[in-house]
């Protein structure tokens, strides 16, 4: 959380390459005020327009955002229905400032699932700037992390089946290649809004060494020093990916020389 008025410093030669967000908190934000939940979810529109540029003008390469998860379908009709129409309307509102400002958009998740209109809307996005290099928007919608293993593990099955894969050749980097969600790597830095204090399904493959940052901030309020503040935390961490720090290891290497001079004991 970041306290007072302070802006965090950020260090730009050492921003994370993939940031990814779960935007908890839209349904407690409204009901905390008396509200219908959909408004929280409204509400909560205006924070991932706050974040998407703020990450580009940082110059954060990728950005995934959790805006629909496949258990989320069982929430009531009224409220998955709000939830989809809010979806096209923020396509259609934010299309223009995603072609200006060299965004590529793009989709994880189940497609087929999601309504006819918003696959419409989804498609010709997507396609309008699919050669755009300078960020990559990833929505991740009907997703669930398990699914996504679950699909890649059913295709890689299939081609085995059919004699054009050798199951013996199916390794990490293979999985990587046919999971959607890894396209643009692996996360390094997962942040979840709302209190909470898990990754609930979200990107359980891409994110098995990203640094996590939890906030108490509900996504509605979540701002542009809110995200400063977790890029800052991201900055002081020591990514070992299951090594030891420089440091340690010249100094068991030290401790392992053979003329190495005894260590006096107290």
């Amino acid at each position: 959380m970041v306290a007072g008025n302070v802006v965090p410093l950020v260090d730009l030669t050492r921003l994370p390459a993939h940031v990814a967000i779960i935007m908890d908190g839209n349904g407690r934000w409204a009901q905390d005020r008396g509200m219908p939940r959909p408004i929280g979810h409204r509400e909560g529109s205006e924070s991932v327009r706050r974040t998407v540029r703020a990450c580009r003008r940082l110059g954060v390469r990728a950005l995934t955002l959790y805006a629909f998860s496949e258990q989320n379908w069982h929430r009531p009709p009224f409220e998955v229905e709000a939830l989809m129409e809010l979806l096209r309307e923020f396509l259609l509102s934010e299309r223009e400032e995603l072609i200006a400002n060299q965004i590529r958009l793009r989709m994880v998740g189940r497609r087929d699932r999601l309504p006819a209109r918003v696959r419409e809307v989804l498609d010709r996005i997507e396609g309008e700037t699919a050669d755009f290099h300078e960020m990559t928007l990833t929505l991740a919608l009907s997703y669930g992390g398990r699914e996504e293993i679950a699909d890649a593990a059913r295709a890689l099955a299939m081609q085995a089946a059919k004699g054009e894969l050798d199951p013996h050749r199916i390794d990490e980097s293979l999985i990587d290649a046919v999971l959607p969600s890894m396209e643009v790597g692996a996360v390094d830095l997962l942040i979840r809004t709302g209190g909470e204090q898990r990754i609930s399904n979200f990107l359980l493959w891409g994110a098995a060494y990203a640094e996590l940052y939890f906030s108490d901030r509900l996504w509605p309020d979540w701002t542009e020093v809110d995200l400063y503040g977790a890029i800052e935390s991201f900055q002081t961490r020591d990514r070992r990916f299951g090594r030891v720090s420089s440091d340690a290891q010249v100094a068991t290497m030290d401790d392992l020389a053979p003329d190495a001079a005894p260590r006096a004991h107290a």
